[in-house]
């Protein structure tokens, strides 16, 4: 309940005040808020929230530091509001800061049982130290409390993909992006886990609506994206990738070269038998430049550069795609490559088998 005041208010004669009196009302004149207290009030609530405005944009264009010193000025300004703090603990997910991002988001959860937006960033907290039952159970608390609570849904997504319930994950990521359309991190959630479940269309579709939202200034990524995005367009003309057809089983000898399980392959119907590397590590399997001059395997696309791990160096993204594979008994038709120069060594090699493709098997080494 509001405070108020009753009664009826007898007012003194002109002139008549006793010293009391006097005293009375000095004293209340100075507790009464003073004429246009509200308005203060009103520009300080503005002030709070055009800096979280400001903190957004920096935050699309990938200006994290900036965006965190906005925040920080907007947490001491807004006071008691929460909601300047569940920003700041947003934006330490982002940045992998969980311990500093937790700290802010659970007292205020505590403190606040109805806030979904508090219950959806300590999931994400969870989430991202890989307290998976943790994370669900706080994600499912804010949507109780707001179903429209977009990064609870974007949570849910990722906290399914992680879980390999690909399909499930899709339906929540669309719900994120339904409720909030102008947030990039859901977008490009969505166009992962669309690829993930060969919708190569649909991924494209939200890569690129990602790239319309985005305001990051990194160029060799949106490069990266733009290539991308020609190549799963390439894709999603094609009727499916990875199809199986030969045996149902097949053996092949595995051979280690340099601590590297090799085995044995034939691609497009040649009878040069080709070393891969069995990569899990990778999730796209990829093919030297040589051997794909070699067999006339003509690049479908390119899109910006990328780092070698372990290296400084970069490369440049080229894709591909293989008409047929053939190891042992067993034929894949439809696999999409990365075609790109392997350096000397001492153990060559004409690429490496991606999880993409013999995820369609129970690959057993022994």
């Amino acid at each position: 309940m509001r405070d108020h005041f009753s009664g009826t208010a007898h007012f003194p004669k002109r002139g008549w005040l006793k010293p009391t009196a006097l005293l009375f009302l000095t004293i209340f004149l100075s507790l009464t808020p003073a004429a246009g207290s509200s308005d203060v009030q009103k520009a300080d609530v503005e002030s709070v929230k055009q800096l979280i405005r400001q903190a957004d944009k920096l935050i699309k264009k990938g200006n994290f530091a900036e965006a965190e010193k906005l925040l920080v000025r907007a947490v001491e300004a807004a006071g008691e509001d929460s909601f300047p703090r569940l920003k700041l603990a947003h934006l330490y997910v982002k940045e992998r800061r969980l311990t500093e991002a937790y700290d802010i988001a659970f007292p205020i959860a505590k403190a606040e049982p109805k806030n979904s937006y508090a219950f959806a960033v300590l999931g994400s907290t969870m989430l991202g130290v890989g307290r998976f039952r943790d994370a669900r159970a706080l994600f499912f608390q804010a949507l109780s409390l707001n179903k429209r609570q977009a990064y609870a849904w974007a949570g849910y997504g990722l906290l399914e993909f992680y879980e390999n319930r690909i399909e499930d994950s899709l339906r929540n990521l669309e719900e994120a992006v339904f409720h909030d359309p102008e947030q990039a991190d859901y977008l490009f959630a969505l166009a992962q886990v669309s690829a993930r479940a060969e919708k190569y269309k649909d991924a494209a579709d939200a890569y690129h609506r990602f790239l319309a939202v985005s305001r990051d200034t990194d160029d060799e990524r949106r490069a990266r994206i733009k290539g991308l995005i020609n190549f799963l367009n390439f894709l999603g003309q094609r009727q499916s990738l990875y199809v199986t057809s030969g045996a149902n089983q097949t053996s092949v000898p595995v051979v280690l070269t340099g601590n590297r399980p090799v085995i044995k392959m034939h691609i497009n119907d040649r009878e040069e038998p080709l070393h891969f590397v069995l990569d899990t590590g990778s999730g796209i399997s990829v093919i030297s430049d040589e051997t794909a001059k070699r067999l006339k395997i003509s690049p479908i696309t390119k899109g910006g550069y990328a780092k070698g791990i372990g290296g400084d160096g970069k490369f440049e993204i080229v894709y591909g795609f293989l008409r047929k594979v053939e190891i042992g008994d067993v034929n894949i038709r439809n696999v999409p490559v990365y075609i790109r120069k392997f350096h000397s060594d001492a153990h060559r090699v004409d690429g490496y088998i991606g999880l993409s493709l013999i995820s369609k098997f129970l690959t057993t080494l022994y």
